[in-house]
C-alpha cells in the first residue's frame, strides 16, 4: 500500500519530532514542507528529502497531497486547518487545538463540514502502561473509581528564546497547564472520565513571559471522583507520574520506578511489566488510516476542544479564586 503523501506545516522543534517518527513508519511521507523562514524549510527539506513549497497555497493546490501535519503557533490553528480542510486535505493537528473554545468548535467544524479528517496530537494516552490501567478498568478490576493524581514536570529554563510564542499567555493561556498539564489532563479523562468542575493555582517562578511555570489543578469528574494535577516548567528535570485509586485495585506508575498495581486486601504492591511503545508512530499510523477510509481519530476536534475547556477553566479558577465549571467555559462562545 502506498503511503499517504502529506506536507509538514510550521517547521520547529516539535515539527522535526514528528517528522523523524514519520520515518519510522511506512504508511505516511512527508512529500512537502513550509514555513515563512526561507532558511527553515530549506534546512527541513534537506533533512526530511521533501520539497520546500514557496507558500502554503502551493501546497493546498497540489492534489498529489492527501494532509497536512500542522505544528504552527497554536493561535493560528483555526485558519490553517480551515484553508486545509477547505482545499480537501486531512489535518493531524498538534495540541491544542485553538486558544478558545469557539475556534476549537469551529476548526472541529470545518472539518467535519469538509469530510476531511481531524486527528489532535495527544500521544500520552497510548503509552502502554496507561494502556494496560485503561483494560483492568473497562474489565472491571478496579471498581468503583474514587481518586487520582498526576505530575507531570519539565526542565525548560533556556529552552526558548525569552520572546518564544510558548511564554505568551495570547498563544499559549495558562502556560504549562495547556502545554504539558494538558497531556496528563487527557490521560485522566481516559481513565477517569470527563471532567465537570476544575479549581487550580498557579505561579510563574522562573520563565519568561506572562505565563504560570507552575500549576495545580484539582478536577472534579462527572462521575464525582477526585484527581489531583500538578505540571511545572521550572523543576530540575524531567519528571512523571500518574496514580490511579479505585475501590477493589490501584494502580501507581512513575517515570523511574515504571507500573505497579495493589489489589484490595493485599499489602504490597506487584510490578506490572509494559513494553516501551511508541507513541508518536502510533498515532501518525492512526491518522493515515483515517485518511484512507479505515478509522476514526481517537482524538477529534470535538474531544480537543472540552480537553482545552478543562484547562480555560483552570486559568479562570486561578485568576479569579473559585472553582470553574467546564460547562461555563463551553458555553461562553
Amino acid at each position: 500500500m502506498e503511503p499517504v503523501r502529506v506536507a509538514s506545516l510550521g517547521i520547529g522543534w516539535w515539527s522535526n519530532v514528528l517528522a523523524d517518527a514519520v520515518e519510522r513508519t511506512q504508511e505516511l511521507e512527508i512529500v512537502s514542507c513550509y514555513t515563512r523562514s526561507e532558511d527553515k524549510r530549506r534546512d527541513f527539506s534537506e533533512r526530511y528529502n521533501c520539497r520546500a513549497a514557496e507558500s502554503y497555497e502551493e501546497i493546498l493546490a497540489d492534489d498529489s497531497i492527501q494532509g497536512v501535519i500542522n505544528t504552527t503557533p497554536n493561535n493560528i490553528h483555526y485558519e490553517t486547518t480551515k484553508a486545509a480542510a477547505q482545499a480537501g486535505k486531512h489535518v493531524f493537528l498538534d495540541k491544542p487545538i485553538t486558544v478558545n473554545v469557539a475556534d476549537g468548535l469551529a476548526t472541529a467544524k470545518v472539518c467535519e463540514d469538509a469530510g476531511v479528517t481531524l486527528s489532535v496530537g495527544f500521544q500520552r494516552r497510548r503509552e502502554s502502561h496507561f494502556r494496560w490501567i485503561k483494560k483492568e478498568i473497562e474489565a472491571g478490576h478496579f471498581g468503583k473509581l474514587v481518586q487520582a493524581e498526576g505530575n507531570i514536570s519539565r526542565d525548560r529554563v533556556g529552552q526558548f528564546e525569552p520572546g518564544h510564542w510558548r511564554y505568551q499567555a495570547e498563544h499559549m493561556p495558562g502556560g504549562v497547564m495547556l502545554q504539558i498539564g494538558s497531556h496528563y489532563l487527557d490521560v485522566l479523562e481516559m481513565l477517569m472520565g470527563p471532567v465537570a468542575q476544575v479549581s487550580a493555582q498557579t505561579a510563574q517562578l522562573v520563565l519568561p513571559g506572562d505565563n504560570p511555570d507552575v500549576a495545580n489543578l484539582i478536577l472534579e469528574h462527572e462521575s464525582g471522583a477526585l484527581s489531583n494535577l500538578t505540571a511545572s516548567y521550572a523543576s530540575a528535570s524531567e519528571y512523571y507520574m500518574l496514580n490511579i485509586y479505585g475501590k477493589e485495585a490501584s494502580a501507581y506508575y512513575d517515570l523511574f520506578g515504571g507500573l505497579r498495581t495493589l489489589k484490595r486486601g493485599e499489602t504490597s504492591s506487584t510490578p506490572v511489566s509494559c513494553d516501551r511503545n511508541d507513541t508518536l508512530v502510533e498515532e501518525l499510523d492512526e491518522f493515515a488510516e483515517c485518511v484512507r477510509g479505515n478509522a476514526k481519530p481517537e482524538c477529534d476536534g470535538y474531544w480537543a476542544t472540552h480537553s482545552l475547556a478543562v484547562i480555560l477553566a483552570g486559568v479562570r479558577s486561578s485568576k479569579e479564586g473559585r472553582p470553574f465549571k467546564v460547562s461555563e467555559i463551553m458555553s461562553d462562545v
